[in-house]
């Protein structure tokens, strides 16, 4: 199974994926029924769930049903638990979702049912987004957002300290955001290097051929850089070793930004 879902990831383009995930991924998912391991997004029930991943696909990491990753399940967590989208805001934030993972997007379209035009989803060719652009210049007014949520871009983008400024330029003050990256713990400072060109030769360097960089230890100093307040959060920590196992919870930090207020 591992090979056959790195075959089919690198093999057709993701604009296809992003149309054909919706019925595939459960069929696969047929392969692994069970009583396992439980997704707290959409409740799926299975015995593991299926291996993802461009390179080295991971064990435990596909939601066959709402197409979840281990990231996505430990985010959602934090946001019903902790955030004001989950903790009975008198109005829900209007929010921005950039690049927009499904799992989650379906979750926010059915909150937000009431109120749609305060959920607007975006991104560069995605056939499922509201809008289209590039995150390096977002055509959007200035603090016109409460919350912005743009997960593994700024990893594919030529300027990710541009794109950082946009996100900063669209939040009100006090706004705040989740932005998240791959972060290699190992590495005290980001690697990037323009001139490797070659597909095979970033893979090997950034881990994945589309992939611009591989951020260190450092990258919460580039958010703060933008403009930022930056959290880091171990959240998977709050949670016992059986629930990490039953949701199949990444143990990667959260990365929550907030915009000062002018009195901060």
């Amino acid at each position: 199974m591992k090979q056959l879902i790195k075959l089919i990831l690198n093999l057709f383009p993701r604009p296809l994926l992003q149309r054909l995930a919706g019925w595939g991924v459960p069929l696969l998912g047929l392969w692994y029924v069970g009583r396992g391991r439980e997704c707290p997004l959409c409740g799926c029930r299975r015995r593991r769930f299926l291996p993802y991943g461009y390179v080295s696909p991971r064990e435990d990491a596909l939601c066959p049903r709402c197409l979840a990753l281990e990231r996505h399940r430990l985010l959602w967590l934090w946001l019903i638990r902790e955030s004001d989208l989950g903790r009975g805001a008198m109005a829900l934030p209007r929010l921005l979702h950039i690049a927009p993972e499904v799992a989650l997007m379906r979750k926010f379209r059915k909150m937000y049912a009431r109120e749609q035009e305060r959920y607007v989803t975006a991104d560069l060719e995605s056939p499922l987004a509201d809008m289209h652009f590039d995150v390096q210049q977002i055509p959007l007014q200035d603090e016109s957002f409460d919350t912005v949520i743009c997960n593994h871009i700024l990893e594919h983008v030529a300027d990710d300290r541009r794109a950082l400024g946009e996100l900063h330029r669209i939040l009100r003050p006090g706004g705040w955001g989740v932005v998240l990256s791959p972060v290699d713990r190992e590495r005290e400072h980001t690697f990037e290097d323009d001139s490797i060109t070659d597909e095979r030769e970033r893979t090997r360097l950034f881990g994945q051929y589309d992939h611009r960089r591989v951020y260190g230890r450092d990258y919460e100093q580039r958010l703060a850089e933008a403009g930022f307040e930056v959290y880091v959060i171990p959240y998977a920590e709050n949670f016992t070793s059986a629930e990490r196992k039953l949701y199949a919870l990444t143990d990667e930090d959260l990365y929550i930004v907030r915009k000062p207020t002018k009195r901060d």
